[in-house]
């Protein structure tokens, strides 16, 4: 079966940092990763990598950072009073919060703090990272009218409700 819109994909996968060579993270070892193909569930880059592969298919992909977490962004930067803060014992460089917007919920990290402001960053920590991925498909199958209706993976590696 090809991978196309509407099936539930299973990959075992590696991914990493050209620029550096980290290794940012591997199913290897691991359970492989399941999604449904077509939903946005996976960086475009890599999705429209997998279009049209088979079961047993090996590949490696670069993907540029604007078909996978984005470019970085000095706008996503902004410094906050400590104030907005109250309630946390110590905030530290490292934190991961999430704030709501009137655009709904966003992740952001504590890059500096000092007495009065914290600096925050709402970009990705993966955003304007090119990211090399080792894939090998595992198994194609098509998605249920459940899977379908909640767009993403339902039983075994995707989720319970």
């Amino acid at each position: 079966m090809t991978i196309a819109q509407h099936k539930i994909v299973t990959i075992h996968y590696k991914v990493v940092d050209v620029a550096s060579g980290e290794v940012i993270d591997s199913s290897e070892g691991g359970q492989p990763m399941t999604y449904l193909h077509g939903a946005q569930n996976i960086i475009p880059g890599l999705e429209q990598a997998l279009e049209g592969k088979q079961v047993g298919d090996e590949f490696e992909v670069t993907v540029a950072p604007a078909d996978a977490y984005g470019e970085y962004s000095e706008d996503r930067v902004q410094q906050v009073p400590m104030a907005a803060f109250e309630g946390v014992e110590k905030v530290e460089p490292g934190m991961a919060f999430t704030a709501q917007t009137e655009h709904g919920p966003i992740n952001l990290i504590v890059t500096e703090v000092d007495e009065a402001v914290v600096t925050v960053d709402a970009n990705h920590p993966l955003a304007g990272k090119s990211l090399s991925f080792s894939v090998q498909v595992e198994s194609v199958r098509d998605a249920s009218e459940e899977e379908l209706a909640h767009g993403h993976v339902h039983g075994e590696g995707g989720h319970q409700h």
